[in-house]
């Protein structure tokens, strides 16, 4: 079994262990093959009589194939949420649905396991410190990408601003009406 799917097999069978809906949904798909490949991930996994997921053998052709873009691992730690919007999905309509449904719907309760390592005062505070700190790198990554495009357009020139496009659009618009009348009495004067 390839290294990535001795990790991800685990950790995705954890979840679904935790979720009685999710194995209900891939139960009628017992037998089923699909591929995962995005990026460097490439993961076959087969649904199992209780609903799980093992490895697959990866030189059979699978029912489904979802395919995500080469920044597929960027986006699963930066947007999670999305990250189905990008994919490729291909094969059995039903399964797809169903695969995408699930993937789209997990839910890691990560503090639930902290707590069992370290007790439920210390997941929680763990928890909360990490919902500070990603409301943090939203915020900081909301300003540097504010202050990246003021310096593009207002100090470097890089960039045209807001007002200078307006002022072009206008003087456009301008020309246009100035060709145009001059037109009109070309063709008065020629007539």
């Amino acid at each position: 079994m390839p290294a990535v799917e001795t990790l991800v097999l685990p950790f995705l069978n954890r979840l679904l262990d935790q979720e009685d809906w999710a194995r209900q949904r891939l139960l009628p798909y017992v037998g089923q093959m699909a591929r995962i490949e995005g990026g460097p991930i490439n993961v076959t996994l087969t649904v199992d009589e209780r609903g799980l997921f093992s490895a697959g053998a990866s030189d059979l052709s699978p029912c489904v194939t979802i395919a995500f873009g080469n920044d597929a691992p960027v986006k699963l730690l930066a947007d999670p949420a999305n990250l189905f919007a990008s994919a490729r999905i291909s094969g059995t309509a039903n399964f797809a649905e169903t695969l995408a449904f699930v993937f789209r719907n997990l839910r890691w309760d990560y503090e639930s396991d902290l707590a069992g390592l370290v007790g439920d005062i210390a997941a929680r505070r763990f928890s909360h410190l990490l919902a500070i700190g990603e409301d943090w790198q939203r915020s900081t990554a909301r300003r540097i990408g504010a202050n990246l495009s003021e310096y593009a357009t207002e100090d470097s020139g890089l960039l045209p601003s807001n007002r200078q496009i307006a002022r072009f659009c206008t003087d456009v618009d301008l020309l246009r009406d100035d060709l145009a009348r001059l037109e009109k009495r070309l063709a008065q004067l020629s007539a």
